[in-house]
Parts: structure tokens; C-alpha cells; sequence
């Protein structure tokens, strides 16, 4: 368990070893979908992460929720070529490139979209408990298999190491939040945990996420402030999660604004 007293997570790389060569530049981009529970995080990733391989390029979701596994809301297991653990990697003393490889979810449908998570029935205590040097190997090992890494992050990030190191490692976050005072609160209360690491907030995109239409742009502002993104409801969109399968195109009217916005945050964040 992480003794956040002490702060033990929420400093950038603090678990490395001293004789760790110097950092190299990035070679690809990590995007960190973050927010309060409901806000449409890992629908948000999903489609981000569709959209990138949609267009060719290679992309990893990676999907850190080990309480309820995510991957069976993303596709049947019908889609799936392969079905392994994201746990397999954490259980590991050291994770390596070739590990993260040999552990990735490819799909029949699409070979330029691998997944990493927990699978349906597993949870965190199926697999031993891993430590902060198990999530930055993982996250810098991404970073050399794919040019795009979309992270769908957990929301209590106090017991979730993968998640606030994904959260601190990234190049950009996504900070999703309902237009609610709920959503309002939940943030004030997990940003300050934040606070004292080396936590950049310029890399911060705000979104309103499940924006209906009786929310005018005023309540939005009063209770977010000012957004980059706005994702507005979608039925179309909402009966796809339902059904476990969101990497489905979104082809209703409905759907459209959604689209468009997800298009806008992929071209501003990884350029395509």
C-alpha cells in the first residue's frame, strides 16, 4: 500500500536506480486521460486511441484500472487476436520491452491498435503488488515500442501507483470533469495531492465531458473555468460502452460534435 504521508509516489522518478544512464529524449508521445468517476475517461482514451490507429499510425492503450478491468467494455473478445494481463508485466522484478511485447492485446481488426490491461475477473490482488520502478519501466518501455501511448487512467490516483505515474510521466494530460459540483469537488480534493511533485501544469488540457445540451457554455465556465475541449452526450456513443464495444465507429448525427472534438485533441496532442 503507498504510504502517501510520505509522499513515497508523487515525485518524478524518485525509484530510479543511481546508476541509471541519463535520460534520452522522448521517442514517442504519452497522452493521460485523467478525471473525476463517470466522466467518460476510458470512452475518452478509447476513441482518441481508435482515431490514431484509424489513420495508420501505431498507438498503445494502455488501461490502468485493475478494481473493474476495462478491456471488456472496449471490444467482444470475439475481436481479440490475443489475451494477455497487463498484471503479467507488473508482476515482474524488472519490466522489459520485450515483456511489454509479448503482453500486448493485438486485435483481428485492426494492427496498428495494442492494448494493455487487466483481463474480465481479474483484480489488483490477483497478481503480487508491484512498486513505482514496475510503472516507470513499463511507461518508458511504451514510449520505445509505439510513437502514440494513450493512458486511461484510474481517478483516485492515492492508491493507484500506475496511474500517478502515468500522470507524471506524460507529455499531456487530459483533465476530464462533468459540468456538476461533484466533478468540481472531486478535483479540488486530488489536485492538491499534486501539488508539492513536480507536477506541470502547463501540460493540462482541461474537457467538459458529457456535456448535455441544457448545460450552456455559462454553467460549463462557472463550474470548470475555462476548457480547451468540450465532448458533448452521445447516445450513439453511451449504447456502444453498453454494449462493450467502442472501438465501433460512431456514425450517428448525434455523434458528430463528439467526433469532431476527439479529432481536434488528437491532431493538437499527437498531430494527426
Amino acid at each position: 500500500m503507498l504510504n502517501f504521508k510520505k509522499k513515497s509516489i508523487f515525485t518524478r522518478r524518485q525509484s530510479v536506480r543511481e546508476d541509471a544512464q541519463p535520460e534520452q529524449e522522448p521517442q514517442s508521445d504519452i497522452l493521460a486521460v485523467w478525471g473525476s468517476p463517470g466522466s467518460g475517461k476510458t470512452v475518452t482514451a478509447v476513441k482518441i486511441a481508435k482515431h490514431i490507429a484509424d489513420r495508420k499510425k501505431n498507438v498503445v492503450l494502455l488501461l490502468c484500472d485493475m478494481t473493474a478491468p476495462m478491456l471488456p467494455c472496449v471490444c467482444p473478445p470475439s475481436d481479440l487476436e490475443s489475451e494477455h494481463s497487463l498484471g503479467s508485466i507488473l508482476a515482474a522484478t524488472h519490466v522489459t520491452e520485450a515483456l511489454i511485447k509479448h503482453n500486448l492485446v493485438t486485435l483481428k481488426k485492426n494492427s496498428h491498435l495494442t492494448i494493455l490491461g487487466m483481463r474480465k475477473g481479474e483484480n489488483e490482488y490477483t497478481y503480487p503488488p508491484y512498486e513505482q520502478l514496475q510503472a516507470q519501466e513499463l511507461m518508458d518501455g511504451l514510449r520505445k515500442i509505439a510513437p502514440c501511448v494513450v493512458v486511461d487512467c484510474g481517478s483516485y490516483i492515492a492508491n493507484d501507483i500506475l496511474s500517478a505515474v502515468a500522470l507524471m510521466e506524460a507529455d499531456s494530460v487530459l483533465r476530464l470533469a462533468n459540468a456538476d459540483l461533484k466533478s468540481v469537488s472531486y478535483l479540488s480534493s486530488q489536485l492538491s495531492l499534486l501539488r508539492d511533485s513536480k507536477w506541470d501544469a502547463d501540460k493540462q488540457y482541461k474537457v467538459a465531458s458529457n456535456v448535455k445540451p441544457q448545460q450552456a457554455g455559462e454553467q460549463i465556465g462557472q463550474a470548470l473555468g475555462s476548457v480547451a475541449f468540450t465532448l458533448t452526450h452521445s447516445q450513439e456513443l453511451e449504447e456502444q460502452y453498453l454494449a462493450g464495444n467502442l472501438l465501433a465507429d460512431l456514425s450517428l448525427k448525434d455523434s458528430r460534435l463528439f467526433r469532431r472534438e476527439v479529432e481536434k485533441i488528437a491532431k493538437e496532442v499527437f498531430g494527426c
